[in-house]
């Protein structure tokens, strides 16, 4: 019987899984250094969607001390989305405080109690300055069975919302990400620029970089469109495009 992959991977998302890195990898708590390995796992607490670093304690060189007791997940919900915290832990071992520097980053450690990951100390990917090698680390570490493919197109797209046109462009670029929905990005000079104002909104994606948005002028608040303006290099075909939200803008595709 044939096996689709993605619905395997799916299957183990109530698992504790990890992977070994050999990128050396290093975290900062302000210009203290954490840790420093050549050993670490990229690690995903069950149901987590995103993954943190663990490494071992032997690779750590902040102070860590033991902190209050886990926030356990009740197990509720099908899926960690990535703005739940850290400290919301799915498996069972015991929260660490991490100091450096005379700073104290609470709660921000876990050490595992897991026979496969014994001695690892998972660590809050939003609470430290990461480095893989030399490169900086943003948001989280990168799924190594992530994707994001950008394609050029020659689809005819067309934006509007209600009778106004945001964006109409024959030379798009597609965005296949996994698990991701596939996203249609349109060139800024065929964007209607009259018709957004920028806010102040920005997100940080570890594929792609720092992402800003656009709202309807003279329209409710809540962003429609968002462009990477000077995104990572592997996402540099990104740079000068805009993508809308077609839960909250109509994107349609011509004949």
């Amino acid at each position: 019987m044939a096996t689709k992959i993605s619905a395997a991977l799916q299957a183990l998302s109530r698992d504790l899984r990890y992977e070994p890195t050999t990128k050396r990898i290093r975290a900062y708590l302000g210009a203290e250094l954490v840790l420093d390995s050549r050993s670490a796992v990229v690690m995903w607490e069950p149901r987590r969607v995103v993954p943190c670093y663990a490494v071992p304690a032997t690779d750590v060189d902040a102070v860590l001390s033991v902190a209050g007791p886990p926030t356990r997940d009740a197990g509720a919900s099908p899926a960690q989305l990535p703005g739940i915290p850290f400290s919301r832990h799915s498996t069972p071992g015991t929260p660490l405080d991490v100091s450096a520097g005379g700073a104290t980053a609470a709660g921000r450690g876990f050490e595992l109690k897991d026979a496969d990951l014994a001695g690892y100390v998972a660590f809050d990917p939003e609470a430290f300055t990461w480095r893989e090698e030399e490169d900086t680390v943003l948001s989280h570490p990168r799924d190594p069975f992530h994707r994001v493919d950008i394609r050029q197109s020659s689809r005819r797209v067309k934006v509007t919302s209600d009778e106004l046109v945001l964006a109409e462009s024959s030379a798009p670029l597609m965005v296949f990400e996994t698990n991701m929905a596939e996203r249609i990005y349109l060139p800024s000079e065929d964007v209607n620029w009259d018709a957004l104002t920028p806010t102040d909104s920005s997100t940080l994606c570890p594929y792609k970089g720092q992402a800003s948005y656009w709202r309807l002028a003279g329209g409710p608040d809540g962003d429609v469109a968002w462009s990477y303006l000077e995104p990572l290099a592997e996402a540099g075909e990104l740079a000068g495009y805009v993508c809308f939200y077609d839960n909250l803008v109509d994107v349609a595709e011509l004949p």
